[in-house]
């Protein structure tokens, strides 16, 4: 009838993220860069596997100082994805995650009085999709 549910295929990776972020969050021997690499790889299972929670979201800070530089988002009408950096976002550093994705705007999609929303779809170490977003302070 219907394919593999989105717990047999994503289940034992957010499990595992899951128990990787417990033991950094509870050990005081790991370093905070891989605190901060296992928060971030958690969130983006979750957020890939089961479309969420959003919050709690590590920081930009927390995702610049674990390695995961790249936000890959996509757009509600047009479903074209990009790959967002960063450390180019004008924000403070504390600001989480989850409140970016109502800041940014398809380009593509874009027209006089309607811009559609995007939604996060995960954090990345390395650049997967070329840009073709900007922030609506860049008009």
């Amino acid at each position: 009838m219907g394919g593999k549910s989105r717990n047999r295929i994503f289940g034992d990776r957010v499990r595992g993220a899951r128990v990787r972020a417990e033991f950094a969050r509870k050990s005081f021997i790991v370093a905070r860069r891989e605190r901060d690499a296992a928060e971030c790889q958690l969130w983006s299972e979750q957020i890939e596997g089961f479309g969420g929670p959003a919050q709690p979201s590590p920081t930009i800070a927390q995702c610049l100082n674990g390695g995961y530089p790249w936000l890959q988002v996509k757009c509600a009408r047009c479903s074209s994805m990009a790959s967002i950096p960063l450390e180019h976002v004008r924000r403070k550093p504390e600001t989480p995650i989850w409140t970016l994705e109502s800041a940014f705007r398809c380009r593509r999609c874009s027209r006089p009085g309607y811009r559609p929303p995007v939604y996060l779809v995960k954090l990345t170490q390395e650049r997967e999709i070329p840009a073709c977003w900007y922030h609506p302070s860049e008009l």
